[in-house]
């Protein structure tokens, strides 16, 4: 009792797909992995993207480049004046890397109803010293109007400077996180305030899916039944 999994994570392959997208041999597999955090963390860390809202960053690997694409709410910020700063960001990852780095933007059309961009702006109400009450009703409120079927925040930290930490929740609809088909989208935030950091989980319920679109691939092409001789022949 008491195990915790992450909702993206145990979706893997039902109604989520992964973040990294490759194949190497087993033998390169932890290194490619690392490069990979180690890529993310560069990213996320440059003062550029601070303010971007990132939601998710996608890695692709070709074999001649890496694609980056990254998810973000405020695309402008990123690319900057004629591209100068995604420019600025794919060269300094260039040089990280040693590989040819290509960069993608993708806007995210309704940052309100995506979890990782709803604890970045929770996170940052808290470093401004909001009340963490009202941020969270706010937030919930938000949401709610955007049409999530249902949503949840946890709060974890020295709430509004008390002595003691604690764990605060507020929740609006039903998120039923032991149900597979459930399309529940994840994110976490930290906010470091002047007594300590808060931690900020948000979990989104965005409906219920029961057919994935996934494109074909080359295993269910093979696999598909082959059509009877004579109807061949019509």
């Amino acid at each position: 009792m008491g195990q915790k999994v992450n909702p993206i994570g145990f979706r893997l392959g039902v109604n989520k797909t992964w973040s990294s997208k490759w194949f190497v041999d087993p033998r390169d597999y932890a290194d490619t992995l690392h490069e990979d955090l180690k890529l993310r963390k560069l990213l996320l860390d440059t003062p550029e993207a601070k303010n971007a809202d990132i939601s998710e960053v996608e890695i692709i690997r070709h074999p001649q480049r890496i694609t980056l694409v990254i998810h973000s709410s405020r695309p402008g910020v990123i690319i900057g004046a004629k591209g100068s700063t995604i420019e600025r960001i794919g060269n300094y990852l260039q040089k990280a890397a040693g590989k040819k780095i290509q960069i993608k933007i993708k806007e995210v059309k309704r940052p309100e109803t995506d979890a990782q961009i709803i604890a970045l702006n929770v996170a940052r109400q808290l470093k401004g010293r909001g009340s963490f009450r009202r941020t969270l009703k706010m937030t919930v409120a938000a949401a709610q109007k955007a049409g999530v079927q249902g949503i949840k925040i946890r709060l974890s930290g020295r709430l509004g400077g008390a002595e003691m930490s604690r764990t605060e929740s507020h929740k609006a609809g039903r998120v039923p996180l032991h149900t597979m088909r459930a399309d529940i989208d994840y994110g976490t935030a930290t906010s470091d305030t002047a007594q300590g950091s808060i931690g900020v989980k948000v979990w989104v319920f965005k409906g219920e899916v029961y057919r994935r679109n996934a494109k074909e691939d080359a295993g269910s092409l093979v696999r598909k039944k082959r059509e009877p001789a004579a109807a061949r022949s019509k």
